[in-house]
């Protein structure tokens, strides 16, 4: 399930967003009820998803929990496709805006990568909505704030920053989404993962035989991934997204040492 931000009203939204605190900014329409506000309608829908997933999000079931009906939410919030926006956006307040430099710019990523990595652990609906249009709010510049002030003493031109900013995103997210959807598989479809390979690797030795001789680099990569293999107690899939992400953070991290060097030395020419 994909869902786009942004889709309700352009003013009300972003007014919503960047509201200033208090009982009069939080009202967007007249016959306001006592003890409704915009963040309790927020921190409740954030507390359903976080409960039962994005399928379940709706203003009624958002309302059932606050003993309200869907239209007494109006009041506060214009519709769903608001309420997501403002979601988005008030989940991501819980992640720190600045990291301290003691262990210079890599540690501070680090310390980025791996708070917005627990953050998409704890709220998995946050992975559902699509990066192709941000919300545009306060907390989600604050994310990006914070990142591209703890990469500003790498000395990189804007235009290569602003793509390392982009893969670091795409690391984090892409790693926590395989854990996310994992977690989602068994419930979704009622087989487990062990089930799942169990049934599909037993065919795939029948109908390919001659995997090894087709795939050898493919054998090679399951063969090393054997040797190395440690038993934590967690399972199999969420063991190696994390050290998926782990790895590819490193090489980023790598790469943004080489480029910092490649800069250095066109610098002294």
């Amino acid at each position: 399930m994909v869902v786009y931000a942004g889709q309700g009203d352009p003013r009300r939204s972003m007014s919503l967003l960047w509201r200033d605190a208090g009982p009069a900014a939080a009202r967007t329409g007249p016959g306001p009820k006592p003890g409704l506000s915009v963040d309790l309608v927020v921190d409740t829908a954030i507390e359903l998803a976080d409960a039962e997933g994005m399928p379940a999000l709706s203003m009624r079931a958002v309302g059932e929990r606050l003993g309200r009906t869907a239209m007494a939410l109006y009041t506060y919030v214009p519709g769903k496709n608001e309420l997501i926006d403002l979601m988005y956006d008030r989940a991501l307040a819980e992640l720190p805006t600045d990291y301290p430099a003691d262990e210079g710019w890599r540690g501070a990523v680090n310390a980025w990568a791996d708070d917005l990595w627990g953050f998409y652990l704890r709220h998995p609906w946050v992975l559902q909505v699509s990066q192709a249009r941000p919300v545009l709010g306060p907390n989600e510049y604050g994310v990006l704030e914070a990142l591209v002030r703890a990469l500003d003493g790498t000395g990189l031109a804007a235009g290569e920053l602003r793509r390392v900013v982009g893969t670091l995103f795409h690391v984090v997210r892409g790693a926590a989404q395989t854990i996310a959807e994992s977690r989602h598989a068994a419930a979704a479809t009622g087989v487990s993962d062990e089930e799942w390979w169990f049934a599909r690797a037993g065919v795939l030795r029948e109908v390919a035989p001659d995997f090894a001789e087709r795939f050898p680099m493919v054998l090679r990569l399951e063969a090393d991934q054997a040797a190395g293999w440690e038993d934590d107690g967690s399972p199999y899939l969420e063991r190696e997204a994390k050290r998926t992400f782990e790895a590819g953070l490193a090489v980023v991290l790598d790469g943004i040492e080489a480029a910092m060097a490649r800069t250095q030395r066109d610098g002294a020419r």
